[in-house]
């Protein structure tokens, strides 16, 4: 379980500090779909962010079942996300020179996971192992991407607006790889949009306004990627 206290957050701004996060409390279950939804600036990408141990916050705790991650040095906190943890985010950050088997390797590599290549398979690429980024479609990089971060075998999945840069076609589809392969590996999956209609694939929804917490519900019914308006 994820457990989040207290959690404040700021950035400067100029001379004075602008206020992100408002005193996060917020609990995660093992295994959960989390999405969280809010507009632009309502702090959602942030909090994520802080959850995830990408960026420390102001003050606050984040714990892991038993493990705060917001009192972990630096290189125990990077050892803690490699071990732990997956990233997907709107931008692919593929590397240019690498095809696709040496891509989702890098992740693989990082959890000494040698049997990565039935994820290959399970995104759809397994006949494109040795194509490179350039020649493949936005939603086939995207794959290679979600690939990449299974790879490395994570307890908890976080995506940053993973459809965003995708048609609505492609974006159903990587949708739908993301969940048949959580119901495989039974990871927790944390997803920033600001889509409502993805928030009906999800089992928890946190709704997030000006850096607090405005509501949260779950989905009594789990719509797939296909049964969603878009």
């Amino acid at each position: 379980m994820i457990k989040v206290k207290d959690i404040i957050k700021s950035y400067r701004n100029g001379e004075s500090r602008f206020q992100v996060l408002q005193g996060i409390n917020l609990e995660i279950n093992d295994e959960d779909f989390v999405v969280i939804l809010g507009a632009s600036g309502s702090g959602k990408s942030t909090l994520l962010n802080v959850i995830s141990g990408l960026e420390r916050p102001d003050s606050g705790e984040v714990f892991y079942d038993r493990t705060d991650i917001t009192a972990l040095s630096d290189n125990k906190l990077t050892a803690f996300r490699k071990e732990n943890i997956g990233f997907i985010f709107q931008q692919y950050y593929l590397l240019p020179n690498m095809d696709v088997d040496k891509n989702v390797k890098m992740g693989a590599d990082l959890a000494n996971n040698k049997d990565y290549k039935g994820v290959i398979e399970a995104v759809g690429l397994g006949e494109k192992l040795h194509k490179y980024p350039s020649e493949l479609s936005g939603g086939e990089q995207q794959r290679i991407s979600v690939a990449r971060a299974l790879a490395k075998k994570p307890k908890v999945l976080f995506l940053d607006e993973p459809t965003g840069a995708l048609d609505e076609c492609t974006g159903r589809q990587v949708l739908d790889y993301i969940c048949k392969l959580k119901n495989q590996y039974n990871f927790t999956i944390v997803m920033v949009t600001h889509n409502l209609n993805i928030a009906e694939m999800a089992r928890t929804v946190i709704k997030m306004n000006s850096g607090n917490i405005s509501d949260i519900y779950q989905n009594e019914v789990q719509k797939t990627a296909y049964e969603i308006g878009w």
